[in-house]
C-alpha cells in the first residue's frame, strides 16, 4: 500500500468518527476550514522550489547534539522533511514510509533528516514510536521552516479547537507561538541547489518517497 493510501485509509475513518476516534463533525468541519484557508492564501507557492539555493542550518538532535546541513552536504545529497510533530498520525505515517525507504536514499549516496518545532524530548519520542534511523532535528520557533517559506501562524478558532483536543502546541514545542511548517521534502544537492521540492498546506497529503529518487541521482549524478 502506498504511503498516500494509508492516509486516505486514517483520514476516512479519522472523519467518520470511527472509534477510537470519535470526532464530532464539527471539529472536521474546522480542520477542513484551516486547510482551505491556507491553501487558499498561496503561501505553499511562496515556499522555497527547486532551483532555489537551500539555506544553511544547524539544529539539535535529541540529544543535544548539533547536526549542520554543510556537514551532511559535504558527505552527499541531502533529503529533508519537515513534519509538524509525533502528535500528527498523518506525520508519523509519512516517518515511517521514509524510514522504509531509507536504505534507497543510502545507496545513493543521500542523507535524510526530518525537521520539527517539538522539543528534543518528543523527537525522542518520534524516533522511538516510529522506529527511525535517521536524524530527528528541533526547530526552536520554526526558524528554519521559516528560512524555507514553510512556517505559518494558526488562526484563532483553530488555537482554540487544538486547545479544547488537549492539543497543547506550546508544550509539544516548548515555544509560545502557536506556528506549524507546512509538511515539506526537499532534495538538496551538494552545492546548495534544491532539485525537488514538494510542498503541501494540506496536512493529509504527502509525496511518495520513491518521489524523490530521480532527483537524488541526479544529485548524486552532479557529486560524481
Amino acid at each position: 500500500m502506498t504511503l498516500q493510501a494509508k492516509l486516505d485509509a486514517f483520514k476516512a475513518d479519522f472523519e467518520a468518527g470511527k472509534p477510537p476516534y470519535n470526532v464530532p463533525p464539527s471539529v472536521i468541519e474546522t480542520m477542513h476550514r484551516a486547510t482551505a484557508e491556507l491553501i487558499a492564501s498561496g503561501a505553499a507557492q511562496r515556499a522555497l522550489k527547486a532551483g532555489d539555493k537551500a539555506p544553511d542550518f544547524t539544529l539539535g538532535d535529541p540529544d543535544g547534539n548539533p547536526v549542520s546541513s554543510a556537514t551532511l552536504l559535504a558527505a552527499g545529497p541531502l533529503v529533508v522533511s519537515f513534519y509538524r510533530g509525533v502528535w500528527c498520525p498523518y506525520c508519523n505515517m509519512e516517518l515511517q514510509a521514509l524510514q522504509a525507504a531509507l536504505p534507497d536514499f543510502r545507496a545513493l549516496g543521500a542523507n535524510l533528516v526530518a525537521i520539527s518545532p517539538q522539543t528534543p524530548v518528543n523527537s525522542r519520542k518520534s524516533v522511538r514510536q516510529n522506529g527511525l534511523d535517521f536524524p530527528i532535528l528541533s526547530d526552536p520557533r520554526n526558524d528554519v521552516a521559516a528560512a524555507f517559506g514553510l512556517r505559518f501562524e494558526l488562526p484563532a478558532y483553530l488555537i482554540e479547537l487544538y486547545q479544547g483536543l488537549k492539543n497543547d502546541l506550546p508544550a509539544f514545542n516548548g515555544d509560545p507561538s502557536w506556528t506549524l511548517p507546512m509538511p515539506a521534502r526537499y532534495v538538496i544537492a551538494q552545492d546548495g541547489t534544491i532539485l525537488y521540492a514538494e510542498v503541501n498546506p494540506d496536512y493529509t497529503r504527502r509525496p511518495e518517497p520513491e518521489d524523490m529518487l530521480p532527483a537524488i541521482r541526479q544529485a548524486s549524478k552532479i557529486a560524481a
